[in-house]
């Protein structure tokens, strides 16, 4: 292969990329090459640069130094429309849509190939109904984004990057807010564009889904590459100690015993016959049991959206059932007089709630603000009408330097954090008050392996000291790792509730379908 022809099979060539944000390095001299038409990994922990790589090449941020070369050609990349006109196209973490649009609108807003909007949707949707043919992203074009599931969003933004002619196509954590189907249903769409010639650059923290899924992976720490191999020398392990510069821990083969839960003594929890309607008039939930007794993490395993959120907002007070009862600390409900998140968390019971940025955290918030959220009218944080500014900022470093949460800055801005830094900000404010039963929602989502192991690690020392955990997760493996006991849900219903010995993917499965076990 002459030189031409070599540069033309890589997709992209960034060299002595630095890229710095005031005092931080974000990017440090990084080198990446990515050969056409392949699926490359770039792996790394909250903060090591990936993203600001990826952004870089994007034309988000300026590099304040280094070369792109796109295709062989140099290539000077000043903000989104210069990478769009190169063939780059981007799918963030965060859909950037227009929720009161259509999936058309939102494909055509910005790029309209006519004035009249009439005419302008006819070749745009021949279009897009070409690219769903071929690519197999199906997504109903006349539906708000507003009434889609989170799948056929991605799968908008993707037909999105493709309809502007994307040739590079850079994914942040696709499957971040996806159920373990809509993983798949993905991960078989991107290995049909790899076989039609695109070049898919996936920023991801899970190995697992680089190992099934890539071709190559660069491995990022601290704003450098510290490794970059095909993936057939790659594992799990070696992926894992290189993003983190040692052995990490996740799952309970590396000899986390399972609690022992104390079902001789009374249940820090019990729930009986909780059923849940929308304000559609939908049943959510059937006459769910619930009990969690002391030394226990209990896991709720099942496909997104059969029971388990509402679950938890029933538990936790932020939602009134139809139907059933309540024992908690010593106190007892029925619908439909309640309990609210004010007395649950009295009583000794925290939440952190599945999504961090909708009802955790308010992201203009400083740190300290976020860190005392809930909990500002106790006597620690206030005297009478008055907070104590002081206090609170005291605490709030505490709980900064116990939780790992970096930077140790009480005054930065909430939304300034990385994914992992802001959901161990969120566990520290509510593991900090010591409380006795924890509900907790997809406690790693987003979040990288070193973040993963320090947050099983809180889990499993808050069971060991006596207290209850509720983990609902739609990760299987972490449902494994973590806990005691699993209930399944499916449809609104328990269908099975299994000691963790007696659990496999295959039994979990069946009941997660509704099958019995």
């Amino acid at each position: 292969m002459n030189p031409a022809d070599a540069e033309q099979s890589l997709a992209v060539q960034m060299h002595g990329i630095c890229k710095r944000f005031a005092a931080v390095a974000a990017n440090a001299d990084v080198d990446l090459t990515v050969r056409a038409g392949t699926v490359h990994g770039i792996v790394g922990e909250n903060g090591a640069g990936k993203s600001t790589l990826m952004s870089v090449l994007y034309g988000f941020y300026p590099a304040d130094s280094g070369t792109v070369a796109v295709f062989g050609v140099p290539a000077d990349i000043r903000n989104a429309d210069d990478a769009i006109a190169l063939g780059i196209g981007m799918v963030h973490q965060h859909f950037m849509l227009v929720d009161t649009l259509s999936a058309l609108d939102n494909v055509m807003l910005g790029a309209e190939p006519h004035w009249l909007l009439n005419q302008a949707a006819r070749p745009v949707r021949a279009r897009l109904e070409s690219l769903m043919q071929s690519t197999g992203l199906l997504v109903p074009l006349d539906a708000l984004v507003a009434d889609l599931a989170v799948g056929d969003r991605q799968r908008l933004e993707i037909l999105k990057a493709l309809y502007r002619g994307a040739r590079i196509l850079i994914l942040d954590e696709p499957t971040a807010v996806l159920t373990p189907q809509e993983t798949l249903q993905l991960f078989a769409m991107l290995r049909q564009l790899r076989a039609q010639g695109t070049t898919v650059i996936l920023i991801t923290h899970k190995l697992k889904e680089v190992m099934a899924l890539c071709d190559w992976v660069t491995v990022m720490r601290g704003g450098r590459v510290v490794q970059d191999m095909p993936i057939t020398q790659a594992s799990i392990e070696t992926l894992a100690q290189a993003m983190v510069g040692r052995t990490v821990h996740t799952g309970r083969s590396e000899g986390t015993a399972p609690g022992t839960p104390q079902s001789s003594a009374a249940p820090l929890l019990r729930a009986r016959g909780l059923t849940v309607r929308d304000a559609m008039g939908v049943q959510r939930m059937h006459a769910v049991d619930v009990d969690l007794f002391p030394g226990e993490i209990v896991g709720v395993a099942g496909v997104a959206g059969n029971g388990q959120s509402e679950l938890l907002d029933v538990l936790c007070g932020l939602r009134v059932p139809q139907s059933g009862g309540l024992e908690l600390g010593g106190m007892h409900y029925a619908a439909p007089t309640w309990l609210d998140p004010h007395q649950a968390r009295a009583l000794g019971l925290a939440h952190v709630p599945e999504d961090r940025h909708a009802r955790a955290l308010v992201m203009e918030f400083a740190a300290w603000e976020s860190a005392v959220l809930g909990y500002e009218d106790t006597p620690q944080y206030s005297h009478g009408p008055w907070m104590r500014r002081h206090a609170m900022h005291t605490a709030t470093a505490a709980l900064m330097e116990r939780f790992d949460v970096r930077p140790r800055n009480v005054r930065l801005q909430s939304s300034k954090f990385s994914g992992g830094n802001q959901q161990k900000l969120v566990l520290a404010r509510e593991l900090g008050q010591a409380p006795r039963v924890v509900l907790v929602g997809q406690p790693t989502r987003g979040v990288d392996i070193g973040a993963i192991e320090f947050i099983y690690a809180q889990l499993r020392a808050l069971r060991d000291a006596g207290g209850a955990v509720l983990l609902v997760s739609s990760e299987l493996d972490e449902i494994l790792a973590l806990a005691d006991r699993v209930l399944v849900m499916s449809q609104g219903r328990v269908t099975g509730s299994l000691a963790i010995g007696d659990c496999t993917e295959a039994r979990l499965g069946l009941l997660m379908a509704g099958g019995g076990a």
